[in-house]
């Protein structure tokens, strides 16, 4: 092989030549050059694409953790002119449930608590929920429901007093 004076004055043997400098061993190609490289390069890489891969899996979480979504769609109270013997408010809320797989359930809650997190619960079908209540009658025996379709519902009163 024959030696020439490379680009910086030192001596290198024959090679490949990319543009108009020899590659060697010793050099890097010059096509390379302002090309990111090295443990630095793909250090910052692996952390921008760990962010990235952190944050989609946060937000693929929080969207799980929201599951499943459930919103009071029609809320009654007992009236002040019926009274039950516990002597105490009754609520009733018909709540719609939203699955993850998209399903939408409907369940009729009665009872103390104007939150309605507890009482007597009555699981609804989703062609009678999704039609909403139309009216509700509270009685001193129990209260009637009045869907949109015109189906009723009674439940008696011994189903939702003194904190059942």
């Amino acid at each position: 092989m024959r030696e020439h004076e490379g680009t910086r004055g030192d001596t290198r043997r024959e090679g490949p030549v990319i543009g108009d400098q020899y590659v060697t061993a010793e050099t890097p190609p010059s096509g390379r050059r302002g090309r990111p490289h090295g443990p630095s390069h793909r250090r910052r890489r692996d952390l921008l694409l760990g962010a990235l891969a952190g944050a989609a899996l946060t937000a693929a979480l929080m969207t799980l953790l929201q599951w499943p979504h459930t919103e009071v769609v029609h809320r009654a109270r007992q009236p002040q002119t019926v009274s039950y013997g516990d002597d105490a408010p009754h609520y009733l809320g018909l709540k719609r449930e939203h699955t993850v797989s998209g399903r939408e359930s409907y369940r009729l809650m009665i009872g103390r608590d104007p939150g309605l997190g507890y009482g007597h619960l009555v699981q609804i079908d989703a062609s009678l929920g999704a039609e909403g209540i139309a009216d509700t009658e509270w009685t001193k025996t129990g209260v009637r429901v009045r869907f949109g379709t015109g189906h009723t519902l009674f439940v008696p009163a011994s189903s939702f007093t003194y904190g059942r």
